[in-house]
């Protein structure tokens, strides 16, 4: 059976917001942000070193020198596009994906990479950066930035919380639990979905029959917007409105970036190969966000060989400063995480406490 008319309505109101296409050329000119020269240098040197941090990141799981780790390269201009558009009070929720977010709203890479190796250090969050540790459950974030954003209204917090899942996460019942209690208390909350297409391996035209996750907005009573999730500089724009929108009383928004995910979902063994075609891979990479604004600060002449050599040194050495200092932290200890668990230890922890330290001391 067809789809009926009202559908249909609902689902042309969510048509893809671009405002650099593939060429870097401005085709949207009434949306351009305002951002300064130095501005957009910056977030073209943040893509640039995310994506040397992935790689570099890739080969680290390889050695065996970092534990879980989910690839990010594809996504820098959804991810650091919305991040941008942040201020410090704000604050993010992020999956076990969104690293990049969470490193420039404050947390260091030495951090990160704690985390990634399950280390405790890397999930106690400095003192006045408000991000949460990321979240291994897929979409349990939602229903926790609904919270956190309802906290932010009742104290009268000048800040909004935003969270991001991918497409698959938007299959999940806490997506449509979070995003509809959100709706309700009208919160200052952006709930992002990085829709790469796949989730893990599932077609997202097979985990739904909508056209759009963004629509599903309609049903929350939320406002909702499709964003060219490749072009920095939409991402940052819809983000910038959406955290305005919340700000000003006016409600919570759902934003779906449309982007693809180059590697594997993680490096836990998943293999792209086996669902997506090479040709699928080669129409993406035509899109890749690096390219796409390359193109259009260097058309500015505010983009050169010399400038991006010098971010992928750095970046280089960053990464390998932070990899050292991560393998100086202290071994973990059973009794460390016995410790962590509980303000007061109940009393069957209490008695493994006591037989992990006399094994420890020994």
């Amino acid at each position: 059976m067809e789809k009926t008319k009202v559908i249909q309505d609902v689902e042309s109101q969510f048509e893809m917001f671009q405002i650099l296409n593939e060429e870097g050329e401005i085709v949207n000119e009434e949306a351009m942000p305002e951002l300064s020269d130095e501005e957009l240098k910056e977030l073209m040197s943040r893509m640039v070193y995310t994506r040397i941090w992935d790689q570099r990141a890739i080969s680290l799981n390889r050695q065996g020198r970092l534990g879980f780790y989910a690839p990010v390269a594809g996504q820098e201009a959804s991810m650091l596009g919305s991040q941008f558009a942040l201020e410090k009070q704000d604050w993010i929720l992020p999956g076990y994906r969104d690293i990049p977010q969470i490193v420039y709203h404050g947390i260091s890479l030495e951090q990160a990479f704690l985390w990634s190796r399950g280390h405790l250090k890397g999930g106690q969050m400095p003192e006045g950066v408000n991000v949460m540790m990321p979240q291994i459950i897929i979409g349990a974030q939602i229903t926790q930035t609904a919270g956190v954003a309802m906290g932010l209204k009742r104290r009268s917090d000048n800040a909004v919380a935003i969270t991001y899942t991918g497409d698959g996460g938007a299959s999940q019942g806490d997506f449509y639990e979070g995003i509809n209690f959100a709706g309700a208390y009208n919160v200052p909350a952006i709930f992002v979905v990085q829709n790469n297409r796949f989730a893990i391996s599932v077609p997202v035209e097979k985990q739904s029959a909508a056209k759009t996750i963004a629509q599903k907005s309609v049903a929350a009573g939320i406002h909702g917007v499709q964003v060219d999730g490749m072009d920095i500089l939409a991402v940052y724009a819809v983000t910038k409105e959406a955290r305005e929108r919340g700000l000003a009383g006016n409600g919570p928004t759902l934003i779906e970036t449309m982007t693809y995910r180059y590697g594997p979902h993680t490096m836990a063994g998943d293999d792209p190969t086996r669902y997506r075609t090479s040709e699928l891979d080669d129409e993406w990479e035509k899109k890749d966000p690096l390219v796409r604004f390359r193109k259009f600060l260097e058309g500015k002449n505010l983009w050169s060989e010399e400038d991006e050599n010098k971010v992928v040194e750095q970046a280089k050495e960053d990464i390998k400063d932070a990899i050292k200092k991560a393998d100086g932290a202290p071994k973990q200890k059973v009794t460390d995480l016995i410790d962590i668990m509980h303000e007061e230890l109940p009393h069957n922890l209490k008695e493994q406490m006591e037989e992990y330290k006399e094994k420890e001391s020994k």
